[in-house]
């Protein structure tokens, strides 16, 4: 791929491998990228000057470079920091493009998503970059990614705005109106101060009045001070942004002059601070540092491991202010098209920043990458079914019970699992529970008469006296746990989701063959009366079936568990029970899926909660499924729809079932309901007691099931 570099204070484009995309980033592929005449020129001025002035320009600099001298010696440190100075810089922090590939733990997006990067380092002039997800936000559909593009701009202007906190009808002066400059000259105008702006080129001054300036000055002028006294009724202001760059203290310095006494400077630019403690002192004046994009900002578990703060505690955020600033840009609020004065090719990079060092003295340029289009990706992945089934050889057990351990003892495990094996004593006896907190293992096993609780599950798999495991642990630790009571040679009992990705599924389904392990998925639903009298009224049809399965889920906060790396979202680890109905009713391999979620801003929506898919199968038939998380809770959960030989199965909520022909109604079953809870159970230790497998789940379909999650996820990324 292209990539902008600087070497030694010039531009250069250079073809170099793409970057990987890591746990937590997305990789983006860059349409548009933006440089402003602020920091990326300076950082150029900067890089043309010698070692010894970049060493002796910053006294932290000359610190470090002492004691690498005199740790290392004159010459070999001299070549140690040469080095350093002499690798190629990154260049850019501020782009615009299309999501290709999707990070382990990222959950926000979908790929071919349209997105706004910000970060230097990150958000590279480059045709390909990942990005922590914390540094990305969608981009609303409408407006154009061009725009976009500026996105780390508007945040710094945003948090410098914020941390002014200026109030309706307050005064606040805009020191510099470069890009930042105007830009924060549109965001105070909507918060309804009165703006005077300052600068020296009057161009600038007139563009920021065509956008809400309320009054322009001309930096050159003698007599600035006594204007700004005189616009403000001889106060001064109430506030000062300084969004100019300089390298020594006249800006700050000319700032104090404009605010009022208890007024407040907020530096945005790059602006040495050597200030006047004085007049700081005599006119109690507050110095406001803002920091880039807002709270976030140089904080490595928030910018790269994607730890967002609490919205209670850290309104804005960086992630927060870099959204709202796009938002703004979506509602025509802010305007930047008259502030982007020219377009280049990746390839004439160099163009662009001499561009941005003429005489006109431009705000921005942006580099383009390639047209703004729909971008389609395919990701498949194989629905190749097992073809090797588990076939326990095992003599008849002589036990008349099984010793049987729980790993994970959570709520849904405490309220359904051992309330059934309390009732299967015949077949179950619970000897042993593990969970993470002592006191709960303790208890749960007193109030079952287990023979012992643990912390540790490692000794519930290393006890030859148990029989039969079930692992109830949060969903991303069911694959490898299985792995490890098949390698202990015990019966398993897994809760779905099966396994939260392809290779885990792989890897287990290898361990599994190996041992020929007695082995099973908690898929509950096709235990259930309701749905084994379906299966039998379907068992002679003629034709295909239409199924429509609709599964009112109910809303969960994006900050549940469920929606982590632990729970692999609503999808993988609970939308694969329908899966499994549907191949439970055709017996059939999959031909091909289809799946669309809904498009909403609303923050708390996961991209997998709120979808449809359709999932085509070898014999002919097409089952549907609605999985939604915006329903009414006074509707039923789920409901289904079996269409074949001129018949309709209708399935309401695990109470009832009826079957509708030409000439009537005919109620099949109705009572309690009933999810096949209990009975999966039943048929789990009946089978290992026997040494008959026939009524457990072929492998074949519960790795079909995982997979078709698999596929679906793909898909609604997209």
């Amino acid at each position: 791929m292209k990539q902008v570099f600087n070497y030694k204070g010039n531009i250069i484009v250079k073809e170099v491998p793409s970057p990987n995309v890591s746990p937590g980033e997305v990789l983006v592929e860059v349409f548009y990228s933006c440089i402003s005449t602020g920091t990326e020129i300076s950082v150029l001025g900067s890089s043309r000057k010698s070692l010894i002035k970049k060493v002796l320009e910053k006294p932290e600099n000359l610190g470090k470079a002492l004691d690498i001298i005199k740790d290392k010696g004159l010459v070999d440190s001299f070549f140690r920091i040469s080095k350093k100075f002499e690798k190629p810089g990154l260049m850019g922090y501020s782009a615009s493009g299309i999501i290709k590939e999707i990070g382990k733990g990222v959950f926000e997006f979908k790929i071919g998503d349209r997105v706004a990067c910000a970060g230097a380092g990150l958000a590279n002039h480059a045709e390909y970059i990942s990005v922590p997800k914390n540094l990305v936000v969608k981009i609303p559909e409408g407006l154009s990614m061009k725009n976009s593009s500026t996105a780390a701009l508007g945040a710094i202007s945003l948090q410098g705005v914020r941390r002014c906190d200026a109030k309706i009808g307050e005064y606040v002066v805009v020191l510099g109106l470069g890009m930042l400059g105007i830009i924060t000259v549109q965001l105070l105008n909507l918060s309804g101060c009165r703006i005077i702006g300052i600068d020296l080129e009057q161009r600038r001054i007139d563009l920021a009045k065509s956008l809400g300036l309320y009054i322009g000055l001309d930096a050159k002028s003698t007599d600035l001070m006594d204007r700004v006294i005189e616009i403000t009724n001889g106060y001064g202001a109430d506030a000062v942004i300084v969004t100019a760059a300089s390298i020594n203290e006249l800006l700050i310095n000319q700032a104090v002059k404009f605010c009022r006494r208890k007024g407040k400077i907020v530096v945005v630019g790059d602006v040495k601070l050597n200030i006047n403690r004085e007049e700081f002192y005599k006119r109690e004046l507050d110095l406001l540092i803002s920091t880039s994009y807002g709270p976030g900002r140089y904080d490595d578990k928030y910018e790269l491991l994607g730890f967002e703060y609490p919205y209670s505690y850290v309104r804005w955020s960086e992630n927060r202010n870099i959204k709202e600033y796009i938002q703004l840009l979506s509602e025509n609020k802010v305007k930047v098209d008259s502030l982007i004065e020219k377009f280049f090719p990746i390839e004439k990079a160099t163009d662009a920043y001499l561009f941005l060092k003429s005489e006109k003295k431009p705000l921005s340029v942006i580099l383009e990458y390639q047209e703004e289009k729909e971008y389609e990706k395919k990701l498949p992945i194989s629905l190749e079914v097992i073809t090797k089934e588990l076939t326990p050889k095992k003599e008849k057990s002589k036990k008349t019970k099984l010793n049987t351990g729980i790993i994970g003892a959570g709520s849904f495990t405490q309220e359904m699992h051992l309330p059934n094996l309390n009732k299967l004593k015949d077949i179950f006896n619970i000897y042993a529970i593990s969970c993470k907190e002592g006191y709960e293992a303790d208890y749960l096993a007193k109030s079952y008469n287990a023979k012992y609780s643990t912390t540790d599950y490692l000794d519930i798999i290393n006890d030859s006296n148990i029989d039969a495991v079930l692992i109830t642990t949060r969903h991303n630790l069911h694959a490898k746990i299985a792995m490890e009571v098949s390698n202990s040679g015990k019966a398993i009992f897994v809760e779905k989701p099966m396994a939260l990705n392809n290779e885990e599924l792989e890897e287990l389904v290898g361990v599994l063959q190996k041992n020929n392990s007695i082995f099973t998925v908690g898929f509950n639903r096709r235990f259930s009366p309701f749905l084994i009298r379906a299966k039998r009224v379907i068992s002679d049809r003629i034709g295909p079936l239409i199924v429509n399965y609709r599964m009112n889920a109910g809303f969960i906060p994006k900050e549940h568990w469920v929606h982590t790396e632990e729970g692999g979202g609503r999808n993988i680890g609970e939308a694969c029970h329908i899966y499994d109905i549907f191949n439970f009713l055709t017996n059939s391999e999959v031909k091909n899926i289809d799946a669309v979620s809904i498009d909403t801003n609303f923050e708390q929506f996961c991209f997998n909660d709120n979808f449809i898919t359709t999932i085509k199968y070898n014999d002919g038939s097409v089952c549907n499924l609605i999985y939604t998380s915006i329903g009414g809770k006074t509707a039923p959960k789920e409901q289904m729809d079996i269409y074949f030989d001129e018949k309709v199965l209708n399935l309401n909520d695990y109470k009832e079932l009826n079957l509708y022909n030409n000439k009537s109604k005919t109620v099949i079953l109705k009572g309690r309901q009933d999810k096949g809870h209990y009975n999966e159970l039943n048929v789990f230790g009946q089978s290992i007691l026997n040494n008959n497998y026939e009524n457990m789940i072929p492998l074949w379909q519960m790795v079909q099931a995982t997979k078709i999650s698999f596929e679906v996820e793909e898909k609604l990324r997209k």
